[in-house]
């Protein structure tokens, strides 16, 4: 079967349509104009007085009876009118077809302009942008909606180059201590047990932390996949006091004064995500640290309701412009920490995420003396029946 047939109109653009549209509305209003003209032509010589009857009087070139002047002299005017009209009409249509080319063109022009943007686009041209500056009315509307998607489409695709280049480098140094490792220790034939011990001890914190940044990266893109997550109650509160004995032992290895306190705060989401946005939240305090530093954890219900989680820690200072930047992947604080402390810098950007998932805020701010804060605030649960609680720990 052969393809169907467009419309002959259809195979043309927007702009000789509506010319042709136009023109053809001004040839019939004319037309029409006309013959009303044609007709009240007639109508007023029929109001010519009546003379005596007898006499004649001169039409153009004839002399007409005066019994017949009244349909002479309409004859004449609607032949007049006719000929005046034929010449008039062509040259009406005429000027209505230029005249609408025209502003139907300049009409069309912005859309035009984001169409051949819209063409002119790929992945590495999304800089580009129509550049209407003089549009109006519901053209400049769609001009700035189209620029405005453009920018957030650069800004997603600069996100995406971003962050597969840090994660490709975060992963390249695991490998590459792994093929050093194993390199070095094969090209010695007399290594030793204890070489090898050292090797394997070497490989294996290689291989975790691989496994660590690979683990990140799939909850991270579970997180900010858009897919559908589970929404039981949880308690806040209750995840802190887990987190909390989970790094007591890293705590007190820093000489940290660790206090959590506060109230139950109960939420509706998925346990396993909130989970690791507590645990999150907790090891960047801990683990971006001072040595005798401090940290203080605070569980509430805010007063619209919804779960309060406030974890603050000391460290080193940190700028307030620089605290956004903390929140996206691969990026840590204003000290490099990659050989000193573990991690692999998704931790924050985890945290946005998971609490985007939910439909909850997340805060950062700058300690005074350094270090950071950082409160999430989650949906609130139905239920809330539950006593404050307090519980904290001191190592020193």
């Amino acid at each position: 079967m052969g393809r169907p047939q467009r419309p002959p109109l259809r195979r043309y653009g927007l702009r000789p349509r509506l010319t042709l549209l136009a023109t053809v509305l001004v040839a019939l209003v004319s037309g029409l104009l006309l013959w009303l003209g044609w007709l009240l032509v007639g109508g007023v010589a029929r109001a010519v007085p009546a003379l005596p009857p007898g006499s004649t009087v001169r039409v153009g070139n004839l002399d007409v009876p005066a019994e017949q002047l009244s349909e002479a002299v309409g004859a004449a005017a609607r032949a007049e009118v006719l000929r005046a009209g034929l010449i008039a009409f062509p040259l009406v249509v005429v000027a209505a077809g230029l005249v609408s080319w025209v502003l139907v063109g300049r009409v069309l022009a912005p859309l035009l302009a984001v169409t051949a943007t819209a063409r002119r686009l790929s992945a590495e041209s999304l800089d580009e942008r129509t550049g209407l500056r003089d549009a109006r009315g519901e053209v400049a509307e769609l001009a700035a909606g189209f620029d405005a998607m453009l920018d957030r489409l650069q800004a997603a695709f600069d996100a995406q180059r971003r962050f597969v280049a840090n994660a490709g480098h975060e992963l390249r140094t695991p490998l590459a201590v792994l093929h050093t490792e194993v390199d070095v220790t094969l090209a010695d034939p007399d290594a030793e047990i204890a070489e090898l011990r050292r090797m394997g001890e070497v490989v294996r914190a290689a291989a975790r932390r691989a496994d660590a940044l690979v683990g990140g990266l799939l909850l991270l893109a579970r997180a900010q996949g858009g897919e559908q997550i589970e929404h039981r109650p949880v308690d806040v509160a209750e995840l802190v006091r887990a987190g909390v004995a989970t790094l007591r032992g890293e705590a007190a290895c820093g000489g940290l004064r660790v206090r959590a306190r506060g109230s139950a705060a109960p939420t509706t989401g998925d346990r396993v995500l909130l989970e690791r946005l507590v645990g999150n939240l907790l090891e960047n305090a801990v683990r971006h640290n001072v040595t005798g530093g401090w940290v203080e954890i605070c569980t509430a219900i805010g007063p619209d309701g919804r779960a309060e989680l406030r974890v603050a820690s000391s460290g080193p200072e940190i700028a307030p412009e620089a605290v956004p930047e903390l929140f996206e992947p691969f990026r840590r604080g204003p000290r490099e920490r990659t050989a000193e402390v573990p991690g692999s810098g998704l931790g924050l950007s985890i945290v946005r995420a998971v609490v985007a998932a939910h439909g909850g805020t997340v805060r950062g701010e700058p300690v005074p003396g350094g270090g950071l804060a950082v409160t999430v605030r989650l949906p609130a649960s139905a239920s809330r029946g539950m006593s404050e609680r307090e519980s904290g720990f001191r190592r020193g």
